[in-house]
């Protein structure tokens, strides 16, 4: 995102941060992905096809997620130690350049 101010605005609170509306609405579905899935119904994916997010996207965005609770409960399961935050910058901007995996 190259912008670590509205990284953190939109950790501490989504709605007022200045993510445009449709990134709000897909990030406000991976929060209930990520804690209430059961509770997902078709009627879930309605606003965020209203707001232009393609069922790849969607469908995206939900592995995403699902991945990354399954490799954090890994680790934490496995005793790994935590990234330090400079850690998390330096990895973030190695990801941004050329994704996750190396091509």
């Amino acid at each position: 995102m190259g912008d670590e101010a509205l990284v953190w605005s939109v950790i501490e609170d989504l709605e007022a941060s200045a993510l445009p509306e449709n990134e709000k609405a897909l990030l406000r579905f991976v929060r209930k992905v990520n804690s209430h899935s059961p509770a997902i119904t078709a009627a879930d994916m309605e606003p965020l096809r209203a707001a232009g997010w393609s069922d790849e996207a969607i469908y995206y965005a939900i592995t995403v997620c699902a991945l990354f609770n399954f490799y954090n409960r890994w680790i934490d399961a496995t005793g790994v130690h935590p990234m330090s935050d400079e850690g998390h910058r330096k990895r973030g901007k190695i990801s941004a350049r050329g994704g996750y995996a190396p091509k």
